[in-house]
């Protein structure tokens, strides 16, 4: 037998800042590019009640850690459930198993945030945020960390959630945070653009995006989401999280591949793995439009769900269970 603990959501959402998942996310990422192994996520859809079970893993084998998430969303209960297996990378045994709803939207949005360092111009000062939900507070509590945003102007269709959102985060960060009437109005005079939506259609105009912007997409997680409009894939550096996933199931892409504007893989200019180890320069001019693609994956789930057991464990937190290995159980008997 050997013992992993059980993490509850609760036990786990005030182990880590914004910044501390940025960093084990940019290693992670670091560690792909120089050849750690990932793979895209498998949806399974059920018709009737309908919902989507969905899982990707990743190996990172400086962490010592490996595992994904399984997540259901939808079914009955119409709602999701985030569980995050988590295995050491040496002897195989599992470390954890952890709740994985708390720490989503930080480290989905650290893996924006490690594009806009990647990717944004050194001097990037405005930042325009498309949507007020939850992962547009963590991608935008997170990607504050890469750089000093002098102004951060939010769009979403409900004035009063745009506005609740603007006033959460000018108390919280050491910027100009307003809350805009349209995504033009956000747009104008921005160096960093995220959309953090779940819209079937462009959610920006590529004429509001002006040269040297970097956008961060992370809604493209289905063939059917698509918050970016095709002409701007096709004239940005474009960077998925995963390479293999821009083909699969990154609304956008797909739609740029659609419209005759991108010719497949070499629509791709490298994925953010790459980028991070320094394989591909990401911006080469001032001028350039960046747009990174995050569809969520197992590098950053693996990354930030390790760094929180690590500290669990010295706290004292969390639940031993035990499990037994197949040598003693798998049987048959």
């Amino acid at each position: 037998m050997t013992d992993a603990l059980f993490l509850t959501s609760a036990e786990v959402d005030d182990l880590a800042e914004p910044a501390d998942y940025v960093a084990v996310v940019r290693d992670a990422y670091r560690q792909i590019g120089e050849g750690a192994p990932a793979e895209p996520r498998t949806k399974l859809f059920n018709r009737e009640p309908p919902g989507m079970l969905t899982t990707y893993a990743a190996v990172l084998p400086e962490t010592g850690a490996m595992g994904g998430y399984a997540y259901s969303a939808g079914f009955g209960a119409e709602d999701a459930w985030f569980m995050t297996p988590l295995f050491d990378a040496q002897s195989g045994e599992p470390l954890a198993l952890l709740d994985g709803a708390s720490m989503n939207p930080f480290k989905t949005g650290a893996a924006g945030a490690v594009a806009v360092d990647a990717l944004a111009r050194d001097d990037a000062t405005e930042i325009a945020v498309i949507g007020s939900g939850a992962q547009a507070r963590g991608q935008l509590a997170t990607t504050a960390t890469v750089r000093d945003f002098e102004a951060v102007r939010v769009f979403s269709p409900t004035a009063e959630n745009r506005e609740a959102f603007a006033e959460a985060f000018d108390d919280r960060l050491d910027a100009d945070v307003s809350a805009a009437g349209s995504a033009s109005a956000a747009l104008d005079g921005a160096d960093v653009v995220i959309t953090a939506t779940t819209a079937s259609d462009p959610v920006i105009e590529d004429a509001d995006v002006e040269p040297g912007t970097h956008v961060t997409a992370m809604g493209q997680y289905h063939p059917e989401k698509n918050e970016l409009p095709p002409e701007l894939v096709a004239r940005a550096t474009y960077v998925p999280d995963i390479r293999e996933r821009a083909a699969q199931d990154a609304g956008s892409f797909l739609a740029a591949v659609e419209a005759g504007l991108v010719d497949g893989e070499s629509g791709i200019a490298a994925d953010l793995g790459e980028v991070v180890a320094g394989d591909h320069p990401g911006r080469t001019s001032d001028d350039e439009v960046t747009v990174f693609d995050s569809g969520g994956t197992g590098i950053e789930t693996v990354a930030a769900a390790h760094m929180l057991y690590e500290r669990a464990s010295e706290r004292g937190r969390g639940q031993t269970i035990d499990f037994a290995p197949a040598s003693e159980a798998l049987t048959g008997e």
